[in-house]
């Protein structure tokens, strides 16, 4: 059963915080995949990458998710999980995945500190490539989108809007 809920976006879009929330108001479990890969490796993000690299780094990424099997959990994805083909279909099957979109200002505007934060860039790429190329993956991905800037309030209303599509994902799971 997809009963399960994925969020995906650019780091600093809000996965973690709304996904909190979310599982609250559902009363469901919820999982940070970069808090579990930490935990399944011993490291922070950004040491898995300076030691292993990036292309390790995704394939750790890709595997943690491939192996996820819950039920009732709100899954809020590192910003790199859409990288993962297998990962992304895996975690397609698990649940609706939704898509957090803040605009590009928005990210340079919240992000801060992106390599200590373990964000996937690499050597080259500048913040706009990376927010390009990942863009179309997440709407490639997504069941549904939640554009945080088009939302007046912020985060309360981006809440308010994921708790929304939810509830009709999930009441068009339990009907069929």
């Amino acid at each position: 059963m997809k009963n399960n809920i994925i969020l995906i976006g650019m780091p600093a879009a809000g996965k973690s915080t709304v996904g909190v929330l979310l599982a609250k108001s559902l009363g469901y479990r919820f999982l940070d995949t970069d808090i579990l890969i930490q935990e399944k490796t011993g490291r922070l993000l950004h040491e898995i990458i300076a030691a292993d690299g990036l292309d390790r780094f995704l394939e750790i990424e890709s595997d943690v998710l491939s192996a996820l099997d819950t039920q009732k959990t709100v899954i809020a994805t590192g910003g790199s999980a859409v990288y993962g083909k297998a990962a992304m279909a895996h975690l397609k099957k698990l649940g609706h995945v939704i898509y957090l979109k803040i605009s590009f200002a928005s990210l340079t505007e919240r992000l801060g500190d992106y390599v200590n934060r373990g964000v996937v860039l690499r050597p080259g790429m500048t913040l706009s490539d990376l927010y390009l190329e990942r863009e179309a993956l997440y709407e490639r991905y997504a069941d549904a989108t939640v554009d945080e800037d088009a939302l007046a309030a912020g985060l309360t209303e981006t809440t308010a809007a994921v708790i929304a599509l939810t509830h009709g994902f999930l009441q068009n799971t339990t009907k069929k």
